[in-house]
């Protein structure tokens, strides 16, 4: 149908002159002429090579564009402050910190990014010896980073200069930067070279309390004088504002005993002891370079008042830069055109060259000129533009689920729908954990008391462990796209067992080669050695009442609110779910007065320290004052103690030891009451190419390539005009309209017929 009715324009405009001259000649069928106007004017549409419905301009049409979505702003796009997945698929493309990890490569390998090599790493004792890294006598750990040259920024206003090598835009007041109502009002750009100093200044700017970095706390017990750096930031920042000087601190002007740039490319990073994880955290954006004249160009007078800002406006080396940020409409990344040689991996992981992720290998990097993020609130609206080709990429709702795949005794794949478009499917386990977890400072359900009460405490918690049904409950509310966890580490990351030996002996057995939760029957024998028999206190034989804690509104209304109910309810447990706001939940968790929750943890860096210190005592809320991430309050000692033994330590047959014997204690203790590892779906049109799930790294987008012929071809299909509808109703008004027309047209005979009679007459009487 397409090829009748998308002709050439000529074609077009003969057929619309032919139609004109018809409704002239006919003239007196107005009463349908808007209606075959109407088919006119969509032939005429029809005329554009784009479909009609596309959402995007066509001057885009040709253009080497990748389209996706997003739901909700970005609230910091400054490195230093950003803690979010959704920030970081924007700014994870346009900063570059020293080391990135391999697109292709699993388990995950950590590269240089902006280095020439990987950084090398020297020990040395309390004096200043150096030491071999299996010292038992290390005290400082000396990270030497070197640069590769040539690297520039993106273009950007802080980078321009007038004809003496200043900056063409200083302001000494607001007033004078008045005229400049937004970024794009500064129309001269500038451009340097990447410095061992701009990595120098970011690090510094971590340390900086006024920015409120959520990873300065943990760096500073780390970093080399970051703890006295910050105080002094402070303190310098306070005495300037009492002297009536300029807001902006230059934080060059201030040194760290722990960071020291060496010479134009090359710095290092001094850290107290051993940290084998701090490699990771050279792979965060936290640690990108920001360039001094970046960090003043924003802090001048009157630019935040109209939001020309960092958290609004990223600088950096990568591949891409953020050409318009409109958190109501759309935020577009463009190739950054004094981006590196770049080039895509010529290796990857068995499978991938099968899988055509070897295609491009070798070709200069970004695949990309742009990426274009549409707002969309509603889950709805975006499947549909996906079905119709206008998204390259969507993810799953649940009211899409079952359009899109089909989950059999095979396993889970896509719906014959989905296939016969082409779409794959990109899976990937999600390097994380959700948990329904208990509070341990609680008096019913927590670890206190003499040994007696803790014990008691321990298998009321264990009962609740067997009953709660994770697997249904990700069958029911996930769609499935979820595994048990049988300990805080996920799939994918050292310390993960799967199979028997991996399983919980104290919720499950193993039957037939699959874990079997144990029977309704040992968890009411648990509870009532708990002291709760049948769900009610054995002395006093008041029912057993617990309380869930959540930052969702209701009161066990929402479907998996009852559904939570209902599994408490086979224990004769009463659950009343407490719903409030996410402020006034943070303070219940921080002072301790919850007794279960619902929470998560996505990782941060593949290792399984990020995960086991989720129950480390010394990460409590409580005792940390609510900066912890230890939610539960657990403390165990012996815990505790195989922790610092374990968390220092690299990856090896003797730390595996170490993590089962501290998984097992987790497990005995049932700290958390179930948790779950989220699987992610992700489905692609078959014009996207070089798509491979990465647990870790957000920072894939360069990597990214589609055919804009073959989406092109696809949106013409899939959006084809249906016509014949409107022809239809024109003809039934013609056919219904006809007959008046007649009976006018005798009525107008008639009159003139009767006019020209008494004409005639007048004359002859004349």
């Amino acid at each position: 149908m397409n090829t009748v009715v998308l002709g050439k324009m000529r074609r077009c405009d003969g057929f619309t002159g032919r139609l004109q001259a018809g409704l002239q000649k006919a003239g007196w069928l107005k009463a349908v002429s808007a209606g075959l106007w109407l088919a006119g004017a969509l032939l005429l549409a029809g005329c554009s090579d784009q479909a009609w419905n596309n959402p995007h301009p066509e001057s885009e049409a040709s253009a080497n564009i990748l389209y996706s979505s997003f739901s909700e702003r970005p609230k910091y796009l400054d490195p230093a402050r950003s803690y979010s997945s959704d920030e970081s698929r924007f700014i994870d493309q346009i900063y570059e910190p020293p080391l990135a990890y391999d697109y292709l490569k699993r388990p995950y390998e950590l590269i240089p990014n902006t280095l020439t090599a990987m950084p090398d790493i020297r020990y040395s004792d309390a004096a200043g010896n150096e030491v071999d890294a299996n010292s038992e006598n290390i005290a400082f750990s000396t990270y030497h980073f070197q640069l590769q040259p040539g690297i520039r920024y993106q273009p950007h206003p802080a980078f321009a200069l007038n004809d003496r090598g200043e900056s063409l835009y200083l302001f000494a007041s607001a007033a004078e930067s008045e005229q400049y109502r937004t970024l794009d009002d500064f129309t001269e750009q500038g451009s340097r070279e990447l410095v061992a100093e701009d990595y120098v200044y970011q690090v510094k700017r971590l340390a900086d309390p006024k920015l409120l970095s959520p990873v300065r706390a943990l760096l500073s017990d780390y970093i080399v004088g970051m703890t006295e750096f910050s105080q002094i930031a402070s303190d310098t920042r306070k005495a300037l504002e009492e002297e009536g000087k300029q807001t902006w601190l230059d934080l060059r002007q201030l040194s760290m005993a722990g960071v020291e740039a060496l010479g134009r490319y090359d710095f290092t990073i001094r850290l107290k002891g051993k940290y084998p994880q701090f490699k990771y955290w050279l792979a965060f954006h936290f640690f990108a370079p920001i360039p001094w004249e970046v960090d003043r160009f924003y802090h001048q007078p009157g630019l935040a008042e109209r939001n020309i800002v960092l958290n609004w406006h990223p600088v950096g080396t990568g591949p891409f830069m953020m050409t318009r940020n409109n958190p109501n409409e759309v935020i577009i990344l463009e190739k950054n055109p004094n981006y590196r040689a770049d080039y895509y991996p010529a290796e990857g992981s068995p499978g991938d060259a099968e899988a055509g992720l070897l295609d491009d290998a070798g070709k200069r990097l970004p695949l990309l000129d742009k990426v274009v993020y549409r707002l969309e609130k509603e889950a709805i609206p975006l499947w549909t533009k996906f079905m119709q080709g206008y998204y390259d990429r969507s993810g799953i709702a649940s009211d899409s689920f079952d359009q899109a795949i089909r989950v059999s005794s095979d396993g889970i794949g896509l719906s014959p729908e989905m296939t016969e478009k082409g779409v794959t499917l990109e899976k990937e386990v999600v390097l994380g954990s959700y948990y329904l977890a208990f509070n341990m400072l609680d008096p019913v359900v927590g670890d206190k008391g003499d040994a007696k009460s803790r014990e008691r405490a321990r298998k009321l918690r264990q009962a609740i462990a067997i009953v709660y049904d994770q697997q249904e409950m990700i069958s029911i509310f996930a769609n499935g796209r979820g595994e048990v966890a049988m300990s805080p580490i996920p799939p994918g990351i050292f310390g993960y067992q799967s199979g028997e030996e991996g399983i919980n002996p104290y919720v499950f057995d193993w039957v037939d080669g699959k874990p079997q939760r144990k029977s309704l029957e040992e968890a009411k024998r648990l509870l009532a050695e708990a002291g709760y028999p049948g769900g009610r206190h054995a002395k006093t034989g008041e029912p057993l009442v617990l309380n869930l804690d959540t930052p969702t509104g209701g009161s066990g209304g929402s479907a998996m609110q009852n559904w939570m109910i209902k599994q408490f309810k086979k224990l004769n447990i009463q659950l009343n779910i407490r719903g409030t706001d996410y402020n006034r939940f943070k303070e219940k968790m921080q002072t301790g007065n919850a007794q279960l929750f619902q929470w998560g943890w996505l990782a941060d860096y593949p290792d399984a320290e990020n995960f086991l210190f989720l129950q480390y005592g010394n990460n409590g809320q409580v005792i940390s004052g609510g900066s912890g991430v230890n939610s539960t309050n657990y403390n165990n000692a012996e815990y505790n103690r195989l922790f610092d033994q374990m968390q220092l330590m690299e990856d090896s047959p003797q730390r595996m030891e170490i993590i089962r014997r501290m998984i097992a204690i987790l497990q005995r203790d049932a700290v958390w009451a179930s948790g779950w590892h989220p699987h992610s779906y992700v489905l692609n049109n078959h014009w996207v190419r070089n798509v491979k799930a990465h647990g870790i790294s957000k920072s894939v987008l360069k990597y990214f390539a589609v055919d804009k012929e073959q989406r092109r071809q696809a949106q013409a299909a899939w959006n084809a005009p249906v016509l014949w509808p409107i022809f239809v109703v024109a003809g039934i008004l013609l056919v219904t309209l006809l007959p008046g027309y007649r009976a006018f047209r005798r009525r107008q005979q008639r009159r003139i017929q009767t006019a020209l009679t008494n004409t005639t007459s007048a004359e002859q009487e004349g």
